[in-house]
């Protein structure tokens, strides 16, 4: 039952990470002044700063969707999650304190309000930080559990 819990997680996951890497894949390909604005914590160009995002997020969804191995699936949803975590700890240090712009100008093109939409992608990063990381510990505790039939014959 949790396994398939597990897999349905991976695909929510990797639906929601191709919707945001193409998002930035259009905000990255737009013409908008912020584009070439830097990003206040790495100091990459915004422009570059999306498609890098932008394929790592395409590169995990489309291991979500494609690749056989859960393990690996969820560890790449993780080490995601963690690295987007890291990245909005590090916003906080060098003070910033706009919305982020994970899914670039498109949410101007949208109408959507800046603050709804970081709002939504912190509420993201949350699923998949505590999704991954409950299920890597599931899928852990499972690799290590002994079943009890085992425990008696060993005796």
């Amino acid at each position: 039952m949790k396994l398939k819990i597990i897999h349905t997680f991976t695909l929510t996951s990797g639906l929601v990470l191709i919707i945001t890497a193409f998002a930035k894949f259009i905000s990255a390909s737009g013409s908008a002044h912020i584009l070439k604005g830097y990003d206040p914590s790495l100091g990459i160009q915004y422009k570059h700063l999306f498609l890098i995002v932008g394929i790592c997020e395409l590169f995990v969804a489309l291991t979500c969707f494609f690749n056989r191995h859960t393990v690996t699936k969820v560890i790449l949803i993780s080490w995601l999650s963690t690295m987007l975590l890291v990245y909005r700890i590090s916003l906080l240090f060098v003070r910033w304190d706009k919305p982020c712009s994970c899914l670039g100008t498109l949410t101007g093109a949208l109408h959507i309000p800046p603050q709804t939409a970081d709002t939504f992608m912190k509420a993201v990063l949350i699923y998949l930080l505590i999704g991954s990381y409950v299920s890597l510990f599931w899928l852990w505790r499972q690799n290590y559990k002994v079943p009890s039939e085992a425990t008696s014959l060993a005796r």
